[in-house]
């Protein structure tokens, strides 16, 4: 007599799916109608979002906002956006949820709500949203190193019910800042030619988090205003997503390549100045020196 997984007693099957990653609990669902009908349980997926993401759990509306297997599938795979050739619709009220780990303990979770997106000084002024003050720095109770941080930043319109995750996941940079000696984590994403980058400045002495802020940067190095920042956010919201360990590499080797143009768009850019600089000299000198001659010939 053969034995199938169909064969397995639902209740069995279904305390087994609820071991399984997310990942793992979407590629069973692909195996047969039971396992799909059993792996689409909402409190499954609300389980698994509130594991990989604990910032959840301080605010439950966000879950209610957008059903959990959509979280999911929108915020584990890194976005790529492109802005496409028709305007989408920007959000008016954005929520970021964000959570700090070391070697999978949480350290640090907050949601963070930015409100007035729609109003024309949220869109013109640079791009910025701050999780932790940095005059109230969060304190951190378990020890950790630096360089081995985790975040994640989720960005959600809760009014559309999609999500975007703008972190990378590991850092991509660590340094010291040079006033203060903490130590500067940045996790970035490149998108749509602009850089998504978090700035964690954090003190293993101290045992604090000072510091977690997200911002933009265009090619130039230039803060991205609002409604530039929220363009790009929408088309990653709708847009082609990536998962896996490689894709990893490539959003770390993205993030270098970009350092290295802003680089030499810098350098270029001081060259440029530097020639019109010493054309206007020049220009100055003959000027003074046409005066002096024609005082003197006269």
């Amino acid at each position: 007599m053969v034995t199938t997984i169909e064969d397995v007693h639902a209740d069995v099957l279904a305390c087994a799916l609820r071991r399984l990653d997310g990942r793992s609990l979407a590629a069973a669902s692909c195996a047969t109608a039971g396992l799909r009908a059993l792996a689409a349980d909402p409190d499954t997926w609300r389980a698994l979002c509130l594991a990989q993401w604990p910032s959840l759990a301080a605010h439950p509306g966000l879950l209610s906002a957008i059903p959990p297997r959509r979280l999911f599938a929108d915020a584990s795979p890194f976005p790529r956006a492109q802005l496409p050739p028709t305007p989408l619709l920007l959000p008016d009220h954005l929520l970021s949820a964000v959570d700090v780990s070391h070697r999978g303990t949480p350290l640090l979770s907050r949601v963070v709500s930015t409100p007035g997106c729609s109003t024309p000084w949220f869109r013109g002024a640079p791009f910025r949203v701050d999780a932790v003050d940095c005059k109230k720095p969060a304190p951190i109770t378990a020890p950790f190193s630096p360089a081995e941080l985790e975040l994640s930043w989720l960005v959600v319109d809760p009014a559309r019910g999609r999500a975007v995750n703008v972190s990378s996941g590991r850092a991509v940079a660590v340094g010291r800042h040079w006033y203060t000696g903490e130590t500067l984590v940045r996790f970035a994403v490149v998108l749509g030619g602009c850089c998504f980058e978090t700035t964690v400045a954090c003190s293993e002495e101290a045992a604090h988090v000072s510091e977690v802020s997200l911002a933009v940067e265009d090619a130039d190095g230039s803060a991205l205003s609002g409604e530039g920042a929220l363009r790009l956010l929408a088309a990653a919201m709708v847009g082609e997503r990536r998962g896996g360990e490689r894709e990893r590499e490539e959003v770390r080797a993205r993030y270098h390549a970009f350092v290295r143009s802003k680089k030499g768009r810098k350098e270029s850019r001081a060259r440029r100045e530097a020639i019109i600089d010493l054309c206007c000299s020049a220009a100055s000198a003959v000027v003074v020196l046409a005066f002096i001659a024609s005082v003197v010939l006269r």
